[in-house]
């Protein structure tokens, strides 16, 4: 065995490659201290260029302050910076402060500093070569700093293999800059690469905390253009924190969190602290598998916030995480609140594209060839059409036989909930009979659950936002009128977001109300199952719910939330015990609902108990209900989404009507 190396000083260069393996990770890392220090000189225009997704060149051209020669010369040296003054770590009030970035990017790449000062007659220009510095020259420059990295890790090629495709590499660039994009919002933004289209942000004048709606437009440049159409407001402060900006309504939501943006005293930030806050306070309202669209900005005294803790400043370490985090949920679930039913414009737009038939025809000529196909053994008959568009189509002539089966129907009996039929299809029938050419629907052609047109809904119930209640279609779904459209409600999950916020409303009030059971039900379970709900029973009554041991294997429940009241006490019992399982508590554990990891999971132990208590499909309504659980939607916060995240209603306009045929 060879004896151990003596401790001898590293090298410069190579103490700066060293360095580079944290601070230069890929060629975003780069792109974002190179934009940072554009920031801080107080640019007002940064222009960034990249190709082969950074690896070959990085240009980032701004018209900050710029340096002088003298200054130029240090900036390449490690640890050497104009932004921390007084030198003291917790006041932090710039987005750079190491010192580390131009010497670690110029120890694995080539590069080019060009720089001038407004003062300056001329400009400075430096080249650092795989870490050696060469001198300073005069070059000519307009104001600001112009800086070229080329042959990124050439230096350090093993660096090189694991980098990811020049596609997923200018993706993660797009996205360095959107982020910073979105915390500087009065900062002018562009990005080109080789064969894609510019990215272009540009400056929003008066742009600030004091502006909301000049950083919306910037969130809606940033997330896209529909957002400003399904974003809320957000503004709140507690105890020396400040949190503005906007959040997403639940039903507009992504498949991937990385629409989520943060920013803490002007950095941006993907804080797991801050992440879980917004995942709790969308926990509720939005499916495990969604994330929501926002961009909210923390304001706060520099003293309150570390951000000299994560190699990249990504990650932020708050004095008071837990005020932070309420902060978070608090001012979301504000804002939520408010919104009330809203759901996303998104959720109609998808009802659209599900409505328009896959084929390029009009939607009733598809329906006419889809039934002369069937009628005609899969051939359609070309006289049909011709007949139809030459007048000479009679309802009931052989070339589109009624189906067996049907039959006329009275004069004055009525189906659905449209307005009288036209008789235009036969020019030459009796007028008189306002159903000419209809035929009486048969169970496959059913009429409305419910049809409300005998009830002349009063003209305010059409002002409501989800209208005047007009029909109920399978037993399922409520459509509703409105001034300029139609609302088709989801009465199951409707009732279900009703019932779970009374719920909530009355645990937050001192206790959820219980009805005792006339005969106790025992429901029968492994014996470990039943342990485990007897151990859970003091702060489940808290609940509502009342249950105790009934000997091995079994519980005895006496009572259950008057919400719930007529609900199945087994699954009732059974959805409360998975959700005590999907906390991970131990059992016996005393306050387990309130201290530990369950207590956490209050709402979503209630959203398990609220799907029994709700309104079920194939449940026929009375016209007053049907209206009064549109009223109860109205005035119930986050009533457009279920508790699982599915919306509850699809609202369309008239325009989206009469898009679908072809009217617009």
């Amino acid at each position: 065995m060879s004896a151990p190396a003596p401790v001898r000083r590293l090298d410069p260069v190579l103490v700066d490659r060293i360095a580079a393996g944290e601070v230069v990770e890929r060629p975003a890392s780069a792109v974002k201290e190179l934009v940072e220090n554009a920031i801080d000189a107080g640019a007002r225009s940064v222009a960034v260029t990249i190709e082969a997704g950074g690896r070959r060149l990085i240009r980032v051209v701004d018209d900050g302050a710029g340096m002088s020669a003298d200054d130029l010369v240090l900036a390449v040296e490690r640890h050497a910076t104009s932004k921390l003054p007084g030198g003291d770590l917790t006041r932090i009030d710039t987005l750079g402060f190491r010192g580390e970035a131009l010497p670690s990017i110029g120890a694995v790449s080539r590069l080019s500093i060009t720089t001038r000062t407004a003062e300056a007659e001329s400009g400075a220009a430096l080249v650092v070569e795989a870490g050696l510095r060469g001198a300073v020259r005069p070059a000519p420059a307009a104001r600001g700093t112009r800086i070229e990295v080329t042959d990124l890790f050439s230096a350090t090629p093993a660096r090189l293999k694991f980098l990811k495709s020049d596609r997923a590499e200018s993706a993660a660039v797009s996205d360095i800059l959107r982020r910073l994009a979105v915390a500087q919002p009065a900062i002018r933004f562009t990005l080109t690469s080789e064969g894609g289209t510019p990215l272009v942000l540009p400056a929003l004048a008066g742009a600030g905390p004091d502006d909301p709606a000049a950083n919306l437009a910037r969130l809606a440049q940033v997330l896209g253009s529909d957002f400003s159409e399904n974003a809320l407001p957000v503004a709140m402060a507690r105890e020396g924190f400040s949190l503005t900006g906007h959040v997403g309504l639940p039903t507009f939501h992504r498949g991937a969190a990385n629409h989520i943006h943060f920013t803490v005293n002007g950095r941006p930030v993907r804080d797991r602290l801050l992440l879980g806050a917004v995942r709790g306070a969308y926990a509720d309202t939005l499916r495990s598998d969604r994330h929501p669209v926002l961009g909210l900005a923390i304001a706060c005294e520099p003293g309150l916030v570390d951000v000299n803790v994560h190699p990249a400043k990504t990650e932020v370490r708050f004095r008071d995480p837990g005020l932070v985090r309420a902060l978070v949920v608090s001012a979301i679930h504000e804002a939520l609140r408010r919104g009330g039913a809203r759901a996303s414009t998104g959720v109609a737009a998808r009802t659209l594209d599900a409505l328009r038939p896959s084929s390029g025809l009009p939607l009733t000529q598809h329906a006419l060839t889809q039934h002369a196909l069937t009628q005609h053994g899969g051939a359609a008959s070309p006289s049909l059409f011709k007949a139809a568009r030459t007048g000479a189509f009679r309802p009931g002539t052989p070339s589109l036989a009624a189906p067996s089966g049907f039959r006329r129907p009275a004069p004055n009996q009525a189906y659905g909930f449209g307005e009288a039929a036209q008789a235009a299809f036969d020019p030459a029938g009796d007028l008189s009979d306002p159903m000419a050419g209809l035929a009486e629907p048969t169970a496959d052609l059913a009429p409305p659950a419910a049809d409300l047109r005998s009830l002349d809904a009063a003209e305010d119930a059409l002002d409501h936002p989800l209208g005047a209640a007009r029909a109920q279609l399978h037993e399922t779904y409520i459509v509703a009128q409105t001034r300029d459209g139609v609302v088709i409600v989801d009465q199951h999950a409707a009732h279900e977001r009703l019932v779970y916020e009374r719920m909530k409303r009355e645990r937050a009030s001192g206790g959820i109300l219980r009805q005792g059971l006339l005969i106790p039900d025992v429901i029968e379970m492994a014996p470990e199952a039943a342990e485990r709900l007897a151990a859970a029973a003091p702060e489940l009554e808290r609940l509502g719910l009342t249950l105790e041991g009934f000997g091995p294997g079994a519980v005895l429940v006496r009572a259950v939330p008057a919400a719930l009241a007529g609900a199945s006490v087994r699954d009732l019992v059974a959805d409360i015990l998975d959700a005590l399982d999907a906390s991970g508590v131990e059992e016996g554990g005393a306050g387990a609902l309130e201290d530990g990891p369950l207590g956490r999971r209050l709402d979503a132990v209630l959203s398990r108990m609220s799907c029994h208590g709700s309104i079920r499909a194939g449940r026929r309504l009375r016209p007053e209900e049907m209206n009064a659980l549109l009223r109860a939607m109205e005035a119930t916060p986050n009533s457009g989404q279920c508790n699982h995240g599915r919306p509850t209603y699809v609202a369309l306009g008239r325009h989206d009507i009469e898009r679908l045929f072809g009217r617009r």
